[in-house]
């Protein structure tokens, strides 16, 4: 192993670094360790891990790392909740990993022969069908599109519930009878031929298994992965069910405040109900590895492991398998990885396609304080183990300055909405998704992204620059990203210009009604991240532009009327509230604020 010796003085350093709060686990291959818990920070700083969490205000922290299909180092820092300290063997709600994991059973299912994912999933469904329209008459959706996000099926995400709500079941979550649906899922696009992530179709994924075998997704989870691979403190059950974890860490908000229960409910258990700590989901991505790599896994087979891995398609970014996101980056290594995110909790998966690398990192505490620490310690410990593939400095080129100012500006990501930016910063060129990461120039207008990953601009006569993925064979992917002209419509609402903004989004939903911008589940989704930055005016904007966008959805009303609420404006949060509860009198949770309110009124 390259600088052993140096890796057990650091490890040694390390240990004397941590305080009362931490604890950490060195008896797997202790010869091994990141080399420090200093992190580098912006500034040029560097930060102690318990010095970030005090910094970022997260609660708890984590981590496993694997290499050379080995767990060789793990620690965990700050609480469960309360006074109580994590341990390596507290469970965190993985939320959306829980998908990876879905169609990793999938797989070993129909490998089994007790399912086909290639018929028609309104085969095996019988509490409910998806229904017909005109891009599935010749095209019927499959269990591998919806594993693949490749159905074109709506229902991003799903809300948390707590023990006291009204906990919807599978049929209600895919009829869209729960808070932030009121329509049914249906399908809006041709199945397989674009990407479009879809919590809502792992949930008719789920449906479809349970009908069909007559066995709830935890149980099988449990017998045909859990088990085998005697992962103790992972499970698929929920906090309201028996079988439960006990050692478990609650979900925090922004002011480090347990959130109600700090136990996530899902009843959407595919799509986010697993719960696991770094070291078992370490143990089940080495054996993914082992099988890929042809060592012999106790539970995976190489066929299993290809099935889950092999891109189903190649776009977004570094493309998607079954259930498994897949990029070329974080050190020119290929990654098959899954990250999750539920209110207040979650992580981040990550593992090498060869050389058994990898690692896990979980927190519990809401997005804006834990993804950028979690990115912050993946990339240290990638650098500080030398993960890294050089590049071959005979394709690096000077960039051409009229290229340069063509491709200076901000993008629009077409997957997923969101801003990327392109600059030049001490003489070099950088794309920041959530991080900077340099563009190498190799001629012809294109660029490595952290040495690998390979896009081209095509600069446009409208000023409008795109930018495509070129894969490794030098086949040309889809347009990834628009370079933006102007002001997007939620940077208008941002500053608060509610006129300008609502036109803007208009015109969008008007030329373009399947842009993810203008969808109600990403308005519902950036309305809710001003609110938990208390940017109430924004919020209000936004969760007031999506009634005008989705005049018949209650729950476009209820975020509204909550919206004002946290504001402090209970004259609007009653009138709204009242608003959603007249659409949806199912909406126990609008009834009790609407008579708390009306009491306040009245008093």
């Amino acid at each position: 192993m390259k600088n052993l010796k140096l890796k057990c003085i650091y490890l040694s350093v390390v240990l004397l670094f941590l305080n009362c709060n931490t604890k950490q686990d060195t008896n797997s291959t202790t010869n091994k360790s990141i080399a420090t818990t200093k992190i580098p920070v912006d500034g040029g700083d560097t930060l102690s891990i318990e010095q970030f969490m005090k910094k970022s205000g997260l609660k708890g922290l984590s981590v496993a790392v694997f290499e050379d299909y080995e767990i060789i180092w793990k620690g965990a820092w700050g609480v469960k909740y309360d006074d109580i300290l994590l341990d390596q063997q507290t469970a965190f709600s993985t939320a959306s990993i829980s998908k990876a994991i879905t169609a990793l059973l999938f797989a070993i299912l129909e490998e089994k022969g007790k399912i086909d994912l290639k018929v028609p999933v309104n085969t095996y469904l019988k509490r409910w069908k998806i229904p017909s329209n005109y891009y599935t008459l010749d095209n019927p959706v499959t269990l591998e599109h919806l594993l693949s996000h490749t159905a074109g099926t709506t229902q991003h995400g799903f809300a948390d519930f707590y023990e006291g709500d009204h906990i919807p079941t599978i049929l209600e979550s895919v009829q869209g009878k729960l808070p932030g649906y009121n329509k049914e899922i249906e399908i809006t696009f041709v199945p397989g031929t674009k990407w479009q992530y879809s919590g809502g179709g792992y949930t008719i994924a789920m449906m479809a298994l349970e009908d069909h075998l007559g066995q709830s997704l935890a149980d099988l989870a449990q017998e045909h992965i859990f088990t085998p691979l005697g992962l103790m403190h992972t499970t698929m059950k929920q906090p309201n069910e028996a079988g439960f974890l006990t050692n478990t860490a609650k979900a925090h908000n922004e002011s480090g405040e347990v959130i109600k229960t700090g136990l996530p409910i899902t009843p959407q258990v595919s799509a986010s109900g697993m719960w696991s700590n770094p070291t078992d989901m370490s143990v089940l991505l080495i054996e993914i590895q082992k099988a890929l790599n042809g060592k012999k896994s106790k539970v995976f087979s190489e066929n299993v492991a290809r099935r889950i891995t092999d891109r189903v398609i190649r776009e977004p970014l570094g493309g998607w398998s079954l259930g498994w996101e897949r990029w070329m980056a974080m050190g020119n290594l290929d990654w098959f990885s899954h990250g999750g995110a539920n209110t207040g909790i979650g992580g981040n998966i990550y593992a090498t396609m060869e050389g058994g690398k990898g690692i896990v990192l979980f927190g519990n505490g809401p997005n804006n304080v834990r993804v950028p620490l979690l990115d912050k310690f993946r990339d240290h410990i990638i650098k500080t183990h030398g993960w890294k593939v050089p590049i071959d400095q005979n394709l690096v080129k000077p960039v051409p300055e009229s290229l340069l100012s063509e491709i200076i500006g901000r993008y629009q990501h077409s997957a997923w909405g969101g801003i990327v930016y392109v600059k030049e910063q001490d003489q070099k060129l950088y794309i920041t998704f959530n991080d900077d990461m340099e563009l190498i120039y190799i001629g012809n207008n294109a660029f490595l992204i952290d040495e690998l990953s390979h896009i081209e601009f095509i600069p446009k006569d409208d000023g409008v620059t795109e930018i495509r993925h070129v894969w490794d064979d030098n086949s040309k992917g889809d347009v990834i990203m628009r370079k933006i002209i102007g002001k997007l419509p939620v940077e208008l609402a941002e500053e608060n210009k509610y006129d300008e903004a609502l036109a803007a989004y208009i015109k969008v939903k008007n030329d373009t009604p399947e842009n993810p911008m203008v969808q109600e589940s990403q308005l519902n989704r950036i309305g809710y991240n001003y609110l938990s930055k208390k940017q109430y005016e924004a919020a209000v904007t936004i969760f007031k532009i999506n009634t005008i966008l989705y005049p018949n959805s209650s729950n476009t009303y209820d975020s509204l009327g909550e919206a004002y609420l946290e504001s402090g404006d209970t004259v609007n949060a009653l009138r709204y509230y009242k608003k959603a509860y007249e659409m949806n009198p199912d909406n126990s949770n609008a009834e009790k604020i609407i008579q708390k309110l009306s009491e306040n009124k009245t008093s």
